[in-house]
């Protein structure tokens, strides 16, 4: 990977996709997208000082409450993705960020926008400090974090079971953001036929939030289902608790981004 800087609000870098990175198909799994976005974030942080030193010192860090994802094109391994990061605002105890991801010729082949919220080193949501905004002088955004409605899965849901590996653990010892998405893709997979397909369809457009983290050793529970012209998909802890929530379609839906806040 390497930067291409950026202005206060903005980052880019080129990313080569991996032969790790993609699946059977040949093409970038959908996680992946989730991990060059919390990448590319991290570096435009560090380019203007946040380092995971400064969130250490000052006992704070960001968690993903929910992000939106489409892949507007297939992406094949080997390809050189153009991937530019941009801060879109701040409310007053989380922000949003978006990436975007560009084939060599320039088209746009997927992006991810995702609402980040802070926590003190106990856990408990806290305030972003003045500092973040002075060094990233977002909009104050009107918007309310990004929300996935569902009602219980029916009878007929598909359900799966597994248990928490180490290595989805991250280095704040749970799971890691991208590897819900993983477990998406897997349980519909597992539960064939259209629910399978729509796996592999261009464009795709996901909808997820995080309710809770996964940690070690946590045994988990995945039920899927058709919803609303698309599939959902509902992960629990195996005592009950919710960890995630997710809507899937083929259907492209990209959100019109805030006037100058573009990537």
């Amino acid at each position: 990977m390497t930067d291409q800087g950026g202005d206060e609000l903005r980052h880019a870098g080129t990313y080569r996709v991996r032969f790790d990175e993609a699946g059977p198909d040949g093409l970038l799994r959908t996680s992946s997208l989730l991990r060059y976005a919390q990448d590319i974030g991290w570096r435009h942080s560090e380019a203007r000082g946040f380092d995971r030193g400064w969130y250490g010192a000052h006992d704070l860090a960001w968690v993903v409450r929910a992000a939106e994802i489409e892949v507007v094109d297939r992406i094949a391994t080997g390809a050189r993705l153009a991937i530019t990061t941009a801060v879109l605002g701040y409310q007053r105890i989380w922000a949003r960020r978006r990436a975007e991801c560009r084939t060599a010729d320039g088209r746009l082949a997927a992006w991810v926008q995702t609402d980040w919220v802070m926590i003190d080193g106990r856990g408990r949501l806290t305030r972003v400090p003045a500092a973040i905004p002075e060094r990233f002088p977002g909009r104050l955004l009107t918007e309310p974090l990004v929300r996935v409605a569902l009602a219980e899965p029916p009878a007929a849901a598909s359900v799966s079971r597994f248990t928490v590996r180490a290595h989805e653990l991250d280095p704040m010892n749970h799971v890691n953001n991208a590897v819900y998405v993983d477990w998406l893709l897997d349980a519909l997979d597992g539960a064939g036929g259209e629910a399978a397909a729509v796996v592999h369809r261009r464009p795709l457009h996901l909808r997820l939030e995080y309710a809770a983290a996964a940690g070690p050793g946590d045994a988990i529970e995945a039920r899927t289902w058709a919803h609303d012209g698309g599939w959902a998909c509902r992960l629990r802890t195996s005592a009950g608790a919710d960890l995630f929530r997710a809507t899937i379609s083929a259907a492209g839906t990209q959100p019109a981004a805030p006037d100058g806040a573009r990537s």
